[in-house]
């Protein structure tokens, strides 16, 4: 939805990150759901799985943003959320000041696959808030990937300018233009 590059982004995702504003992870996800469904993006997804927080993060925060991105996804595409499915084990440091290998060393096994039966043989839909390097994404898909038959779709609603993501031009929609 997002290219993450500005002070206007930042402060957004800040705001239903750190802020107490879940209601915008929602309402945000909503908006890009129903744009992306024009285009059939969900068509096959049979479940969203929101990338878990370890619980002192959670707890700390007192909610999982992605678990709101999800939710305003759902709102939209009545596609089931399943937020027990997969169990972030370890309480990483942050990722905000780390280097792309640091990303992925810090990330290295830090989720569990907690039941492989509720997703096994689907099109599991995994969501976060913002995408840099995607190692937490690729870690968190890694284990769902351990499910048999699994296959995996991310989205987020952020893509970091800096990010080391390929981009093909007209492979993917166009991102939702909104003035901030």
């Amino acid at each position: 939805m997002f290219h993450h590059d500005g002070e206007s982004t930042r402060r957004l995702l800040h705001q239903i990150k750190y802020h107490a504003h879940p209601n915008l992870a929602v309402y945000l996800s909503s908006l890009y759901a129903q744009e992306l469904e024009e285009y059939g993006f969900f068509d096959d997804v049979d479940v969203i799985v929101p990338l878990p927080l370890h619980w002192r993060r959670q707890m700390k925060r007192g909610y999982n943003q992605s678990h709101y991105i999800a939710r305003g996804i759902q709102q939209v595409t009545h596609i089931p959320v399943m937020k027990k499915v997969v169990k972030r084990i370890r309480n990483n440091s942050s990722q905000t000041q780390l280097n792309a290998r640091q990303r992925i060393e810090n990330v290295e096994g830090i989720f569990l696959l907690k039941h492989p039966e509720l997703i096994e043989g689907k099109h599991v839909l995994l969501v976060d808030d913002v995408t840099t390097t995607g190692a937490t994404l690729s870690s968190c898909a890694k284990e769902l990937a351990k499910a048999q038959g699994v296959s995996i779709s991310v989205l987020t609603l952020a893509v970091a300018s800096d990010s080391a993501l390929p981009f093909v031009p007209n492979m993917y929609p166009q991102p939702l233009n909104m003035p901030l």
